[in-house]
């Protein structure tokens, strides 16, 4: 019997496009599996023989050490979405100014997920070394274990301020959107984000079908509607 459950390690950054994504899919399958997380756990994961199909990943290192690696096909990997960092507060009158005058905010700790496992975080990092580098050392500094962590601290309140993708700002009800900043892009390297199918999936129907339609100008539509741009041609 054809497999036919499909099995997606995903960046929390995507988790509401991904499950619009899923929700849209036209084919019939028994069961599409989302475990949503770190892009650097689901790398180990995945080099410990953890059973995905597909890695969409938050950065293009992870999918490319994974083709070097010979656990994910060279030929499947694409840009699916190019993700935008924004500093954030669940507060609407706190980011009044843009650029911030950080000299001037009021806060008692600020969220960043971490950098060593989550892009997200590593942008927020290379943005505050050219901005605010002392917050880096400071007790006022939380960090969540991806942007989806760091995010719910500042959800939570326990963070008045953090650094978030601006998609998950995007899926929150108007009244609790809160104020934001869209961090330029010069302060920071491009956060694409990558897709690849691992080799395990090779022969797996299922996962293939639904990886084409990753690739589909009508899920480049849906990913841009939720605050990433895509790459020319989708």
């Amino acid at each position: 019997m054809a497999e036919t459950t499909i099995k997606l390690a995903v960046a929390s950054n995507f988790a509401a496009p991904v499950k619009a994504i899923v929700a849209s899919y036209p084919h019939t399958t028994d069961n599409i599996r989302v475990s949503l997380g770190s892009s650097g756990k689901f790398y180990a994961q995945i080099r410990q023989g953890a059973p995905f199909d597909i890695f969409l990943s938050a950065d293009t290192d992870k999918p490319e050490k994974l083709v070097a690696e010979g656990f994910a096909i060279e030929s499947s990997r694409f840009t699916y979405g190019i993700g935008k960092l924004v500093l954030w507060s669940g507060n609407p009158r706190l980011l009044q100014t843009t650029p911030p005058d950080w000299q001037q905010l009021q806060f008692d700790k600020i969220a960043i997920a971490n950098p060593r496992t989550a892009p997200y975080g590593l942008a927020a990092q290379h943005y505050l070394q050219q901005q605010y580098p002392e917050i880096l050392t400071s007790r006022q500094r939380v960090t969540g274990e991806n942007i989806a962590q760091a995010f719910a601290y500042v959800r939570s309140g326990n963070a008045q301020l953090g650094f978030v993708a601006l998609s998950q700002v995007l899926t929150l009800a108007e009244q609790n959107k809160g104020s934001w900043w869209i961090i330029p892009e010069t302060y920071y390297a491009p956060i694409l984000q990558d897709a690849v199918l691992l080799t395990e999936a090779q022969h797996n129907a299922a996962a293939l079908q639904f990886y084409q339609y990753l690739q589909s100008a009508e899920v480049a539509a849906m990913i841009r509607a939720f605050g990433y741009d895509t790459p020319e041609g989708n």
